[in-house]
């Protein structure tokens, strides 16, 4: 067993609030996974969850569309929000395909995700940013770091990401977003691609093996000015900031669920 001293994540742990958060999202998720039409129509969960994540992650981008307008719509260049929605349904068809990469070469998937995101070739797509290039990050309004701080500060995650330890699902995820949307590596699409990675965490570590507890559609419901909020606690690095971020993705995996619940009872009525 890895001990607090040598795996930090695990560390975070104790911090306030997350615990609590810990197992409060457990429980939900066992709640929605015994659900009666989990056992004969998972599949359809799972993608109406890929669905509503991705609307819920570009909403935080700047495209808020309607669920059912990004149901319906087929071109998604026609101008930046429908390039947003675009990359956001893109990447949440992705990210199941790198769960097997994600363990052994979390950059990988990283630049994988950034590649799908951008969806066209260029220079500076699929790596990250250089000296001189600016990020296009509607969402976050603070500097970005250098990329020399980036590089290590990516490094330092994908070690702690590839030596696994023993801290929760839930810690991990919330780590990889916040340090993500920190970093903001990517010129452009850095909100989405955290977003994604957070769910490759909480899908390839078990907690969701299924996708069906989308994270995106709770930190979108519970607004942008409470997200930023959350978020500045984490870059405090501040115990109760960090250890509220955590919550606050808790909290979004748990209205994720919420979500999930509401459409297996529609189903259940034969309502959808």
């Amino acid at each position: 067993m890895s001990t607090h001293a040598s795996d930090p994540l695990a560390a975070l742990g104790s911090l306030p609030g997350v615990a609590d958060a810990v197992d409060s999202v457990r429980k939900a998720v066992d709640r929605v996974y015994g659900h009666r039409v989990m056992r004969r129509r998972s599949n359809e969960i799972s993608s109406e969850a890929a669905l509503r994540g991705a609307r819920g992650s570009a909403a935080l981008s700047g495209a808020d569309w309607a669920l059912e307008e990004v149901r319906r719509r087929t071109d998604f260049s026609a101008d930046p929000e429908a390039r947003t929605v675009g990359a956001a349904l893109r990447l949440g068809a992705e990210a199941g395909q790198l769960l097997s990469i994600w363990r052994q070469s979390p950059l990988r998937v990283l630049a994988r995700l950034h590649l799908v995101a951008a969806g066209e070739q260029g220079e500076s797509v699929g790596r990250p940013r250089l000296d001189g290039e600016a990020v296009d990050e509607p969402l976050i309004a603070s500097a970005a770091p250098s990329p020399a701080e980036v590089a290590g500060r990516l490094d330092g995650l994908a070690e702690l990401i590839v030596a696994g330890g023993d801290a929760p699902a839930l810690v991990t995820a919330a780590v990889v977003h916040g340090e993500l949307l920190a970093l903001r590596p990517f010129t452009s699409y850095n909100g989405l691609v955290a977003r994604a990675a957070e769910r490759i965490v909480l899908v390839g570590s078990g907690l969701d093996p299924k996708a069906i507890c989308p994270a995106e559609v709770g930190h979108a419901e519970q607004g942008r000015a409470a997200y930023l909020a959350a978020f500045e606690g984490y870059v405090s690095g501040t115990p109760e900031g960090v250890g509220g971020w955590i919550a606050h993705c808790g909290r979004s995996v748990e209205l994720g669920v919420r979500e999930s619940t509401a459409v297996c009872e529609a189903l259940q009525r034969g309502a959808a």
